[in-house]
């Protein structure tokens, strides 16, 4: 089983690059569905969740080609062979359900297994359903699948209880092509989903209000191909930030939006840390000791989800307690385990993790149970005394294109074991 060892004490010094932004890649690759022509998506990250979506599009008959070494996706769905979706392949990764909506606008019908991925904690496809049905769509589920149906969507106002990211760009894709406005009250407003609006209208969509609480998708008759830039990965951007600021680090992290970062660069101000921003970068000092701040995850613009795993290995030894309190995913503490492995001090209160620094933390055998999860366990090995081993390195490469690679080349030690 393939592992990560981290030997830590090092602070990182030098300039990484952002890589192109998984969330929004996985959400834009299910939209090329919708256009019967090749699609060209520049800036792709070179990660597993790519890798899954290629063989995902290419099962339903698609022609799909992922270049690595250049970072572009072609996607030629002038054919689209099957509406039913290979279980193995939606089992592993959650994003990969959104291909419902676009087979649903070009078909008629889909075949979808309920999804998969990171176990973080409820992530219910109701709001997906809820969208298929108010544009038209005859659902139902079974056996693990979701079965739909339609003999023409038609736009619908639907408001979604909570601003969720994959049901806003859900419902965003299969309204493209439905008769009429749609319209998307408490929309989520996340870059991605600004990303995705702006690769339908590329196509020759309608797409107004992305980034804002209220949508509006006016349906076309057809889209046309297109060649598109995937924004900056800022989840990845953050972590290296997060890295440095613990390790009293001195990097500058390029290819970035840093206007996507504003609520993270906050509060690692907020925790001593000095920062410049420029255009397309962020350079970082991270402080010989981190003072202890409160967190509390928010939908965008407020602190991501994402973030919380890593900035809580940040402020396992910030001079003074610290309070994380998690309100989007009820099961992203499963990290906490693996810290006090390494000497945390963490406790869990209902969906608050009370952190009391310690001085430092030491190198153990851990586990990644998620992709964030992973990133955390990296940057706390990077701050403790000895070399860490992380198990789980699988979640980890879904998410983070060559990151050993990355750390290394910021002067530390960083590698694999098989």
């Amino acid at each position: 089983m393939k592992r990560i060892y981290v030997t830590g004490g090092k602070p990182l010094r030098g300039s990484v690059r952002t890589s192109g932004s998984k969330n929004a890649a996985v959400a834009l690759l299910p939209a090329a569905l919708l256009c019967p022509g090749e699609i060209a998506l520049e800036n792709v990250p070179r990660i597993g969740d790519i890798f899954t979506m290629e063989q995902l599009l290419t099962a339903l008959g698609v022609r799909a080609r992922f270049i690595p070494a250049t970072g572009r996706m072609q996607v030629d769905a002038s054919r689209v062979e099957t509406s039913d979706a290979p279980y193995e392949l939606v089992k592993k990764m959650r994003a990969s359900f959104c291909i419902a909506g676009p087979l649903l606008g070009r078909l008629g019908r889909t075949r979808v297994p309920l999804p998969g991925g990171c176990d973080i904690g409820a992530r219910s496809v109701d709001y997906h359903i809820k969208g298929m049905e108010a544009l038209g769509a005859r659902v139902r589920i079974e056996h693990g699948y979701v079965e739909a149906e339609t003999d023409g969507l038609k736009g619908a106002t639907i408001l979604l209880d909570t601003p969720s990211v994959g049901a806003t760009c859900h419902i965003a894709t299969m309204a493209c092509l439905a008769e009429g406005t749609t319209i998307i009250q408490n929309a989520a407003e996340e870059p991605e989903v600004v990303d995705l609006a702006n690769f339908i209208n590329a196509m020759g969509g309608i797409v107004r209000g992305a980034g804002s609480g209220t949508m509006e998708i006016e349906g076309v008759k057809a889209l046309r191909p297109t060649t598109y830039r995937v924004i900056p990965d800022r989840m990845e951007a953050g972590s290296f930030l997060i890295a440095a600021a613990a390790t009293a680090g001195d990097v500058h992290v390029t290819g970035c939006v840093p206007e996507h970062l504003t609520s993270l660069i906050l509060k690692l101000q907020e925790a001593g840390t000095e920062i410049v921003q420029g255009p397309d970068w962020v350079s970082v000092r991270g402080p010989v000791r981190p003072r202890a701040v409160s967190v509390k995850t928010l939908p965008y613009p407020g602190f991501p989800t994402d973030m919380q795993q890593p900035v809580t290995s940040l402020l396992a030894t910030a001079a003074g307690t610290s309070v994380i309190t998690e309100t989007i995913y009820e099961r992203r503490f499963r990290h906490t385990d693996e810290l006090r492995q390494m000497g945390a001090d963490i406790r869990q209160e209902g969906q608050s993790a009370i952190i009391n620094g310690v001085e430092r933390l030491s190198g153990a055998r851990v586990t990644a149970s998620d992709l964030r999860a992973g990133a955390a366990l990296i940057i706390a090995g990077l701050m403790a005394h000895g070399t860490t081993e992380i198990s789980g390195v699988e979640h980890i490469e879904r998410g983070y294109e060559d990151i050993i690679g990355k750390f290394s080349q910021l002067g530390v030690t960083v590698g694999c074991l098989e």
